[in-house]
């Protein structure tokens, strides 16, 4: 039987599309990533139930994906929370606990997410804050991560501020000035503007290429400047208000509490003493805004993939990288093991997502992220020195009420801020109902402080119950299933 020119076409065309898929990026066998990042957001988001806070983008992408109601950052810092689920790798684990220490440096070898998928043939993009951004050994943003150079990924927050007359950009000759800026001015003028248009360029740049593209935010942090439009969103007189807002913290030992020293680092919040009602009113208001801010910036990213119709073979991943306390407990700052420091929003959307905007209640940590990503794209596990800490959140992706863990572990230190020179490491876990920390001194290995909180009725409620004889089994079970989790 003759075959003539046209029929092998055909059945090459069959095969292919057998084989691979249509030949079209809404097709492709492994689907792309589109991984968000933000720094310092609470659980402030509309979807999450804050009402009066404004994010309608957020909203939408929880009503599409899943969305984690109880999700728990590793370490309530920036860089040992992103050396942590950027590696799989709990901070104890790496040894990093404060903002000097470089992944890079302790551990040549090791191979992040994107590293992993760029050595699977996907081509890997860092734009915006993606891991630590300040310190000469943070500068060069890790290039084995990346298929081409990072961009917007370094710099000191206060840099990125609207100086009039000159060009929108980072001013790194600045020095640390006020921890508010309200101008009327387009988005570009901040920061996270440029990074929004940056990650909507590349996106039409990778329409037929398999992309692992991080964009990373650097708001709500400190300072709180946002373009006046996102201010006037909200009415300072009638602010959305936090849980416990401006309560006294009672029995906490002196330990666990900051008492706002990043808001003090900035010119017009005093270094000591009290913040004043109205100045607290002023923060807050601004971290609002920039929250606002945020959300129209990654709806631009959203938008654009949707448009292209590449949101029907990409997983889009947002979280933030810890907590903040933003009046909340009357404090301004993060580097605390309460609920506000370590709980985070976190939403995975897939383009096939069983009951796409069920919320899950389940306890997840950001180590689970890793082996999340890889069973859901189908590549092959990296080859580690240590394996990853984490455990894959695909059956709750399939089944919101799954439960594939009973507890997250969170650490932070002081003093706040150490790179290596830790005096006191505070080590927390958190299960359905109750928080036990524990505070130990480094030199000699000593446990000098407790906490347990029952979070039954109130999961930001801070009343310390470690003295009380009620609940001495459920301390007991609680040091002993710490301890097991961290060997420590």
């Amino acid at each position: 039987m003759k075959i003539n020119k046209l029929s092998l076409t055909i059945l090459f065309l069959f095969i292919t599309i057998d084989l691979f898929g249509e030949n079209d990026n809404n097709h492709k066998q492994s689907p792309n990533v589109l991984f968000i990042i933000v720094d310092d957001l609470n659980m402030l988001i509309g979807s999450y139930g804050a009402e009066g806070v404004i994010t309608p983008n957020l909203d939408k992408l929880a009503g599409e994906g899943r969305q984690f109601n109880r999700a728990y950052v590793q370490n309530p810092a920036c860089n040992p929370s992103r050396a942590s689920f950027m590696n799989g790798k709990r901070p104890n684990q790496l040894g990093i606990q404060g903002l000097g220490q470089n992944f890079r440096d302790l551990y040549p070898d090791i191979v992040t997410i994107p590293q992993h998928f760029k050595d699977h043939g996907y081509h890997s993009v860092g734009i915006g804050k993606i891991y630590h951004n300040w310190g000469k050994q943070f500068e060069d943003g890790d290039p084995k991560s990346w298929s081409e150079p990072p961009k917007y990924h370094w710099a000191a927050h206060f840099h990125d501020w609207y100086v009039p007359g000159r060009p929108y950009q980072l001013h790194y000759d600045l020095d640390k000035g006020p921890a508010v800026q309200m101008v009327d001015v387009p988005d570009e003028a901040y920061l996270d503007g440029r990074i929004a248009n940056a990650a909507v360029n590349k996106l039409r740049e990778l329409q037929e290429t398999p992309f692992f593209l991080a964009v990373g935010f650097w708001k709500p942090h400190l300072p709180f400047n946002a373009p006046k439009k996102y201010w006037d969103f909200y009415d300072r007189d009638n602010l959305p208000s936090p849980p416990l807002y401006d309560e006294p913290v009672s029995g906490v030992p002196d330990v666990a509490y900051i008492d706002s020293p990043e808001a003090r680092s900035y010119t017009d919040v005093p270094n000591e003493g009290e913040i004043s009602k109205e100045q607290k009113k002023e923060l807050r208001h601004g971290y609002l805004a920039t929250i606002s801010y945020l959300d129209t910036q990654i709806g631009k990213i959203l938008d654009e993939l949707e448009r292209l119709k590449m949101d029907k073979n990409t997983i889009v991943v947002f979280l933030s990288d810890h907590g903040f306390h933003a009046g909340e407990h009357g404090q301004f700052g993060k580097w605390t093991n309460f609920e506000i420091g370590t709980q985070i929003p976190f939403i995975i959307k897939t383009p096939n997502i069983n009951e796409p905007g069920i919320e899950t209640n389940s306890i997840v940590e950001m180590i689970d992220l890793y082996p999340t990503l890889i069973e859901l794209t189908g590549i092959p596990w990296p080859e580690q020195r240590y394996k990853l800490a984490g455990v894959s959140l695909v059956p709750i992706l399939d089944d919101s009420e799954f439960e594939v863990k009973d507890a997250a572990v969170s650490q932070t230190i002081r003093p706040i801020g150490a790179g290596t020179n830790i005096n006191i490491l505070g080590s927390s876990i958190r299960t359905n109902n109750f928080r036990y920390n524990i505070w130990v001194d480094q030199d000699d290995g000593k446990i000098i402080d407790k906490e347990l909180y029952d979070l039954r009725k109130n999961q930001y409620e801070i009343n310390n119950l470690i003295y009380d004889t009620k609940f001495e089994n459920e301390q007991h079970e609680l040091h002993i299933k710490l301890i097991n989790i961290l060997a420590i």
